[in-house]
């Protein structure tokens, strides 16, 4: 039992220390805001479907639709405010605000600048989204005999990696015959001839 809670308490001192390393731990940033930005929130979405719970829904609902607009945000400027001292900080407690069911943090902001946004900008959007998908068909129907090959082809590239995982996790162990065996020898002459 107190192992155990060492155990928890050093390794969340070091998942502490990690976190707040000087400008040098980008990428332990990076990756914490990716599992707090996604993971997280791809599990407990699968929850609230999954339990049928409608506030816990439409509150993951207006998560989704405030973290992809902080993404495509982010797309634009994420080369420069990386540079900026603890970007990946202040993005972390962003996601964090994102989700924190007391604060509403993704609540309030869908309701104070997306949805206003939206709203103002709904007709043209429609028209783009409109436009985009009936290229996106065309571009179906004109190259459905590529589509078809490239479709085929991972197919059969999938198809190659799970034998390969299949043989890698159950090795074939192969039968082997038995050895050649030359003429016993026998210890006493049974040949009358002698």
């Amino acid at each position: 039992m107190a192992a155990a809670v060492l155990g928890s308490v050093i390794s969340g001192d070091v998942g502490l220390r990690l976190l707040l390393l000087p400008l040098g731990s980008n990428i332990v940033m990076r990756t914490a805001c990716c599992s707090v930005g996604t993971v997280l929130p791809v599990y407990s979405t699968f929850k609230a479907i999954e339990n049928k719970d409608q506030k816990e829904q439409e509150r993951w609902l207006l998560y989704w639709a405030v973290y992809g607009s902080f993404s495509i945000v982010e797309i634009f400027s994420d080369k420069i405010l990386s540079w900026c001292p603890f970007y990946y900080y202040f993005k972390f407690a962003l996601l964090v605000w994102f989700q924190f069911p007391s604060g509403e943090g993704s609540r309030r902001l869908y309701r104070r600048h997306l949805r206003p946004f939206l709203l103002k900008h709904q007709a043209r959007l429609d028209s783009c989204v409109n436009f985009a998908s009936s290229e996106v068909a065309r571009f179906a129907s004109i190259h459905q005999a590529e589509i078809q090959f490239v479709k085929t082809m991972l197919a059969r590239l999938l198809s190659s990696v799970n034998q390969i995982m299949k043989d890698v996790n159950q090795p074939v162990v192969q039968h082997r015959p038995p050895p050649i065996e030359g003429p016993t020898e026998q210890n006493g002459r049974s040949n009358p001839e002698d």
